[in-house]
Protein backbone atom coordinates (compact mmCIF):
# COMPACT_ATOMS: atom_id res chain seq x y z
CA UNK A 1 0.00 0.00 0.00
CA UNK A 2 1.14 3.02 -1.25
CA UNK A 3 2.14 5.50 2.19
CA UNK A 4 1.78 8.62 -0.21
CA UNK A 5 -1.79 7.78 -1.25
CA UNK A 6 -2.47 7.29 2.87
CA UNK A 7 -1.25 10.25 3.10
CA UNK A 8 -3.34 11.96 0.52
CA UNK A 9 -6.45 10.20 1.87
CA UNK A 10 -5.78 10.99 5.20
CA UNK A 11 -5.54 14.79 3.75
CA UNK A 12 -8.80 14.81 2.12
CA UNK A 13 -10.75 12.84 4.75
CA UNK A 14 -9.73 15.92 7.79
CA UNK A 15 -10.11 19.02 4.86
CA UNK A 16 -13.43 17.69 3.24
CA UNK A 17 -12.28 18.21 -0.19
CA UNK A 18 -9.88 16.98 -2.50
CA UNK A 19 -9.23 21.07 -3.64
CA UNK A 20 -8.62 22.11 -0.43
CA UNK A 21 -6.11 19.06 0.29
CA UNK A 22 -4.16 19.61 -2.95
CA UNK A 23 -3.75 23.15 -1.82
CA UNK A 24 -2.77 22.48 1.94
CA UNK A 25 -0.19 19.96 0.51
CA UNK A 26 1.14 21.78 -2.42
CA UNK A 27 -0.21 18.88 -4.81
CA UNK A 28 -1.55 19.15 -8.03
CA UNK A 29 -5.27 18.60 -7.51
CA UNK A 30 -4.85 15.69 -10.53
CA UNK A 31 -2.58 13.81 -8.52
CA UNK A 32 -4.52 13.74 -5.22
CA UNK A 33 -7.33 12.13 -7.54
CA UNK A 34 -5.49 9.67 -9.38
CA UNK A 35 -3.58 8.32 -6.00
CA UNK A 36 -6.94 8.35 -4.18
CA UNK A 37 -8.73 6.44 -7.22
CA UNK A 38 -5.49 3.98 -7.00
CA UNK A 39 -6.42 3.37 -3.31
CA UNK A 40 -10.10 2.64 -4.30
CA UNK A 41 -9.02 0.28 -6.54
CA UNK A 42 -6.68 -1.62 -4.93
CA UNK A 43 -8.98 -1.98 -1.83
CA UNK A 44 -12.01 -2.57 -4.29
CA UNK A 45 -14.03 -0.22 -2.10
CA UNK A 46 -15.31 3.32 -2.87
CA UNK A 47 -13.38 5.87 0.32
CA UNK A 48 -15.87 8.81 0.06
CA UNK A 49 -19.05 9.84 -1.17
CA UNK A 50 -18.19 13.13 -3.84
CA UNK A 51 -21.04 15.97 -4.10
CA UNK A 52 -21.02 19.76 -4.40
CA UNK A 53 -19.95 20.45 -1.18
CA UNK A 54 -16.76 18.29 -1.38
CA UNK A 55 -16.17 14.79 -0.08
CA UNK A 56 -17.23 12.80 2.51
CA UNK A 57 -15.95 9.29 3.89
CA UNK A 58 -18.11 6.43 3.41
CA UNK A 59 -17.85 3.82 6.15
CA UNK A 60 -15.37 1.53 4.88
CA UNK A 61 -13.24 5.41 4.16
CA UNK A 62 -14.12 5.72 8.29
CA UNK A 63 -12.42 2.29 8.90
CA UNK A 64 -9.58 3.12 6.98
CA UNK A 65 -8.84 6.57 8.41
CA UNK A 66 -8.52 4.68 11.94
CA UNK A 67 -6.27 2.28 10.48
CA UNK A 68 -4.30 5.15 9.10
CA UNK A 69 -3.83 7.40 11.85
CA UNK A 70 -2.32 4.19 14.11
CA UNK A 71 -0.31 3.70 10.90
CA UNK A 72 1.19 7.61 10.69
CA UNK A 73 1.87 7.12 14.90
CA UNK A 74 3.26 4.02 14.61
CA UNK A 75 5.98 5.90 11.63
CA UNK A 76 6.51 8.74 14.34
CA UNK A 77 7.05 6.20 17.21
CA UNK A 78 9.67 4.82 15.10
CA UNK A 79 11.31 7.86 14.52
CA UNK A 80 11.17 9.00 18.00
CA UNK A 81 12.70 5.82 19.14
CA UNK A 82 15.54 5.83 16.49
CA UNK A 83 16.20 9.73 17.55
CA UNK A 84 15.50 9.44 21.20
CA UNK A 85 18.95 9.45 23.80
CA UNK A 86 19.64 8.31 26.86
CA UNK A 87 19.97 12.27 27.74
CA UNK A 88 16.32 13.56 27.81
CA UNK A 89 15.76 16.60 25.16
CA UNK A 90 13.15 17.39 22.57
CA UNK A 91 9.32 17.81 23.44
CA UNK A 92 7.38 16.65 26.22
CA UNK A 93 3.60 17.57 26.62
CA UNK A 94 1.60 17.05 29.63
CA UNK A 95 -2.23 17.79 30.69
CA UNK A 96 -3.40 18.38 34.20
CA UNK A 97 -6.81 19.61 35.88
CA UNK A 98 -6.77 23.30 36.58
CA UNK A 99 -6.88 22.69 39.92
CA UNK A 100 -3.82 19.98 40.10
CA UNK A 101 -1.55 22.75 38.14
CA UNK A 102 -2.57 25.27 39.77
CA UNK A 103 -1.45 23.88 43.30
CA UNK A 104 0.33 20.99 43.17
CA UNK A 105 2.32 21.06 40.18
CA UNK A 106 4.70 24.13 40.50
CA UNK A 107 7.29 22.72 42.49
CA UNK A 108 7.52 18.75 40.58
CA UNK A 109 7.72 21.03 37.09
CA UNK A 110 10.36 23.26 38.21
CA UNK A 111 12.70 19.93 39.82
CA UNK A 112 12.24 18.78 36.51
CA UNK A 113 13.26 21.60 34.54
CA UNK A 114 16.17 22.41 36.49
CA UNK A 115 17.47 18.54 35.77
CA UNK A 116 16.19 18.28 32.25
CA UNK A 117 16.63 21.57 30.66
CA UNK A 118 17.18 20.36 27.19
CA UNK A 119 13.37 19.05 27.56
CA UNK A 120 10.65 21.10 25.87
CA UNK A 121 7.84 21.16 28.86
CA UNK A 122 4.55 21.92 27.90
CA UNK A 123 1.71 21.75 29.92
CA UNK A 124 -2.20 21.91 28.89
CA UNK A 125 -4.58 22.70 31.38
CA UNK A 126 -8.52 20.77 30.76
CA UNK A 127 -10.63 19.14 32.12
CA UNK A 128 -10.57 15.07 32.83
CA UNK A 129 -12.59 13.66 30.07
CA UNK A 130 -10.63 16.47 27.97
CA UNK A 131 -7.23 15.14 29.22
CA UNK A 132 -7.95 11.49 28.83
CA UNK A 133 -8.80 12.00 25.20
CA UNK A 134 -5.60 13.98 24.59
CA UNK A 135 -3.41 11.03 25.63
CA UNK A 136 -5.83 8.41 23.76
CA UNK A 137 -5.74 11.04 20.60
CA UNK A 138 -1.64 11.09 21.06
CA UNK A 139 -1.75 14.90 21.61
CA UNK A 140 -0.69 14.59 25.20
CA UNK A 141 2.18 12.04 26.66
CA UNK A 142 0.85 11.87 29.80
CA UNK A 143 -1.33 13.51 32.03
CA UNK A 144 -3.15 14.37 35.55
CA UNK A 145 -6.76 13.10 35.79
CA UNK A 146 -9.55 12.10 38.65
CA UNK A 147 -10.12 9.05 39.00
CA UNK A 148 -11.10 6.31 38.51
CA UNK A 149 -9.82 6.02 34.86
CA UNK A 150 -10.35 2.51 33.37
CA UNK A 151 -9.54 1.91 29.49
CA UNK A 152 -7.61 -0.72 27.92
CA UNK A 153 -4.90 1.65 26.28
CA UNK A 154 -4.16 3.36 29.58
CA UNK A 155 -1.85 2.85 32.32
CA UNK A 156 -1.69 4.75 35.43
CA UNK A 157 0.11 6.29 39.15
CA UNK A 158 -1.77 7.05 41.46
CA UNK A 159 -0.09 10.28 43.29
CA UNK A 160 -2.52 12.08 45.52
CA UNK A 161 -6.22 11.56 46.95
CA UNK A 162 -7.63 14.76 47.64
CA UNK A 163 -10.32 15.72 49.99
CA UNK A 164 -13.27 17.81 48.14
CA UNK A 165 -15.09 20.16 50.48
CA UNK A 166 -18.50 22.47 49.61
CA UNK A 167 -17.31 25.89 49.47
CA UNK A 168 -19.24 29.27 50.55
CA UNK A 169 -19.11 33.14 50.94
CA UNK A 170 -17.30 33.82 54.28
CA UNK A 171 -20.69 35.47 55.47
CA UNK A 172 -22.69 32.19 54.61
CA UNK A 173 -24.23 30.61 57.95
CA UNK A 174 -23.23 26.76 58.48
CA UNK A 175 -25.46 23.97 56.58
CA UNK A 176 -27.24 21.07 58.47
CA UNK A 177 -28.63 19.79 55.13
CA UNK A 178 -28.00 19.97 51.63
CA UNK A 179 -31.49 20.80 50.95
CA UNK A 180 -30.16 24.29 52.10
CA UNK A 181 -28.43 24.92 48.51
CA UNK A 182 -31.45 24.75 47.21
CA UNK A 183 -31.92 27.91 45.83
CA UNK A 184 -28.37 28.48 45.33
CA UNK A 185 -26.24 29.09 42.46
CA UNK A 186 -23.42 26.47 41.71
CA UNK A 187 -20.40 27.65 40.07
CA UNK A 188 -18.50 24.79 38.09
CA UNK A 189 -15.86 24.25 35.21
CA UNK A 190 -17.65 23.15 31.76
CA UNK A 191 -18.42 19.44 31.51
CA UNK A 192 -16.11 17.24 31.41
CA UNK A 193 -14.09 18.03 34.90
CA UNK A 194 -14.29 15.47 37.62
CA UNK A 195 -15.65 17.55 40.40
CA UNK A 196 -18.09 19.23 38.49
CA UNK A 197 -19.68 15.44 37.87
CA UNK A 198 -18.96 14.84 41.59
CA UNK A 199 -20.91 17.58 42.60
CA UNK A 200 -24.18 16.78 40.51
CA UNK A 201 -23.97 13.38 41.38
CA UNK A 202 -23.93 14.19 45.21
CA UNK A 203 -26.76 16.63 44.74
CA UNK A 204 -29.24 14.39 42.56
CA UNK A 205 -28.68 11.71 44.93
CA UNK A 206 -30.28 14.26 47.65
CA UNK A 207 -32.89 14.91 45.29
CA UNK A 208 -31.73 19.04 44.49
CA UNK A 209 -32.37 20.91 41.66
CA UNK A 210 -29.98 24.06 42.19
CA UNK A 211 -31.34 27.62 41.10
CA UNK A 212 -28.45 28.16 38.13
CA UNK A 213 -25.08 26.26 37.24
CA UNK A 214 -22.65 28.31 36.02
CA UNK A 215 -19.77 27.77 34.16
CA UNK A 216 -16.35 28.90 34.68
CA UNK A 217 -12.99 28.43 32.65
CA UNK A 218 -10.23 29.54 35.42
CA UNK A 219 -9.90 28.39 39.06
CA UNK A 220 -9.21 32.13 40.22
CA UNK A 221 -12.80 32.91 38.37
CA UNK A 222 -14.76 30.48 40.38
CA UNK A 223 -12.72 31.26 43.65
CA UNK A 224 -13.38 34.93 43.30
CA UNK A 225 -17.38 34.83 42.70
CA UNK A 226 -17.81 32.29 45.34
CA UNK A 227 -16.05 35.15 47.77
CA UNK A 228 -18.41 37.58 46.17
CA UNK A 229 -20.96 35.64 47.05
CA UNK A 230 -22.22 34.64 43.76
CA UNK A 231 -22.44 30.95 44.71
CA UNK A 232 -21.15 27.66 45.25
CA UNK A 233 -18.77 25.43 44.38
CA UNK A 234 -17.40 21.95 45.38
CA UNK A 235 -13.32 21.87 44.85
CA UNK A 236 -10.48 20.09 46.64
CA UNK A 237 -9.09 21.11 50.15
CA UNK A 238 -6.01 21.58 49.32
CA UNK A 239 -7.02 24.26 46.50
CA UNK A 240 -9.00 26.40 48.91
CA UNK A 241 -7.08 26.73 51.68
CA UNK A 242 -5.11 29.49 52.11
CA UNK A 243 -8.66 31.32 51.17
CA UNK A 244 -9.69 29.81 54.03
CA UNK A 245 -6.97 30.90 55.99
CA UNK A 246 -7.57 34.21 54.77
CA UNK A 247 -10.90 34.19 55.97
CA UNK A 248 -12.31 34.60 52.54
CA UNK A 249 -13.99 31.64 52.24
CA UNK A 250 -16.26 28.95 54.59
CA UNK A 251 -15.96 25.34 54.13
CA UNK A 252 -18.33 22.90 54.57
CA UNK A 253 -17.67 18.92 54.94
CA UNK A 254 -19.48 16.42 52.17
CA UNK A 255 -20.48 12.72 52.92
CA UNK A 256 -17.43 10.92 52.49
CA UNK A 257 -18.93 8.76 49.41
CA UNK A 258 -18.59 11.83 47.48
CA UNK A 259 -15.76 13.62 49.55
CA UNK A 260 -12.96 11.76 48.26
CA UNK A 261 -11.11 11.45 44.92
CA UNK A 262 -7.61 10.51 43.25
CA UNK A 263 -5.36 12.06 40.90
CA UNK A 264 -3.84 9.97 38.78
CA UNK A 265 -0.98 10.45 36.17
CA UNK A 266 -2.05 8.14 33.06
CA UNK A 267 -0.25 7.76 29.81
CA UNK A 268 -0.78 5.27 26.79
CA UNK A 269 0.38 1.31 27.24
CA UNK A 270 0.99 0.79 23.55
CA UNK A 271 3.54 3.84 23.15
CA UNK A 272 7.38 4.11 22.99
CA UNK A 273 8.02 6.41 26.02
CA UNK A 274 10.95 8.28 25.13
CA UNK A 275 13.34 9.15 27.98
CA UNK A 276 11.82 12.51 28.87
CA UNK A 277 8.80 10.78 30.19
CA UNK A 278 10.49 7.63 31.63
CA UNK A 279 12.22 10.34 33.54
CA UNK A 280 9.33 13.21 34.28
CA UNK A 281 7.35 9.19 35.25
CA UNK A 282 10.38 8.49 37.75
CA UNK A 283 10.83 11.96 39.72
CA UNK A 284 6.60 11.76 40.27
CA UNK A 285 7.21 8.44 41.84
CA UNK A 286 10.44 8.98 43.92
CA UNK A 287 9.94 12.50 45.00
CA UNK A 288 6.85 14.03 47.54
CA UNK A 289 7.11 17.50 45.81
CA UNK A 290 3.02 16.90 44.90
CA UNK A 291 2.30 16.33 48.24
CA UNK A 292 1.37 19.11 51.52
CA UNK A 293 0.70 17.83 54.91
CA UNK A 294 -2.88 17.49 54.44
CA UNK A 295 -2.70 14.69 51.49
CA UNK A 296 -1.07 11.60 51.40
CA UNK A 297 0.73 9.68 48.06
CA UNK A 298 -1.07 6.42 48.07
Amino acid sequence: MDIQALKFFRAVAELGSISKAARELNYAQSNLTAKIQQLETELQTTLFYRHNRGTSLTDKGKVLLSYTDEIFNLFDEVRKVMNDEQTPKGPLVIGSMETTAAIRLPLLLSKFHREYPAVDLTLKTGPTEQNVQGVLQYELDGAFVAGPIEHPDLTYKTVIEEELVLITDALHQPLSSIKEIQNRTILVFRNGCSYRARFEEWINHEGVIPKKIMEFGTLDGIIGCVSAGLGISLLPRSVVAKHMREGHLIQHSIPSVFGKVETLFIYRKDKYKPSSLREFIEILSNERVLVNSKATIV
